[in-house]
């Protein structure tokens, strides 16, 4: 069993509450949009991380995070990437794969919008965890914490991390 915290979209923000939470999981995945190196080196000293990088990502970030991960956990076949778009409007770059190998799970970001649905089309989970930074268009800074044990999932929840900064 893994305890998970998935985040996105930190442009260079991270603070005390969002590591609190990190510190109390087994993984982090952070789905893009990271901002600055020295976020990902903060969250890697507290707990392995899997990371992507997204649109506003540097050279610098793009050297230690790739554009895709596909990996494998607890039994879960899992795809992170930044932009996937959402279920029934795909991203074009990820649709033809989605159609000839989906995963179980389908990870990412970019939107600012928190959404968790399975999508029948194509028989996987589909996970956005909105933003955990305070830059952006959204009004409720959010990232999601759940469990995976044996090729299922339980106890996820959406953790709001307050307002954005105006």
């Amino acid at each position: 069993m893994k305890r998970i915290l998935l985040l996105s979209d930190t442009h260079s923000h991270l603070d005390d509450v969002i590591l609190k939470y990190a510190a109390d999981c087994d993984e982090i995945w952070h789905a893009g949009d990271i901002g600055d190196s020295s976020v990902l080196t903060s969250l890697q000293n507290i707990k392995t991380t899997i990371a992507v990088f997204g649109n506003i990502d540097d050279h610098i970030v793009r050297k230690l995070a790739p554009e895709n991960q596909r990996f494998t956990c607890e039994g879960m076949d899992v795809w992170m990437t930044h932009i996937g778009g959402r279920p029934g409007n795909y991203a074009t770059p990820v649709r033809a794969q989605l159609k000839s190998n989906p995963p179980q799970i389908f990870v990412c970001g970019h939107s600012h919008i928190c959404s968790v649905q399975f999508d029948k089309s194509f028989n996987m989970l589909y996970m956005n965890p909105g933003a955990a930074g305070k830059h952006g268009f959204h009004h409720m800074r959010t990232m999601l914490r759940f469990k995976v044990d044996c090729g299922k999932i339980s106890d996820l929840e959406v953790i709001e991390l307050g307002k954005r900064a105006r």
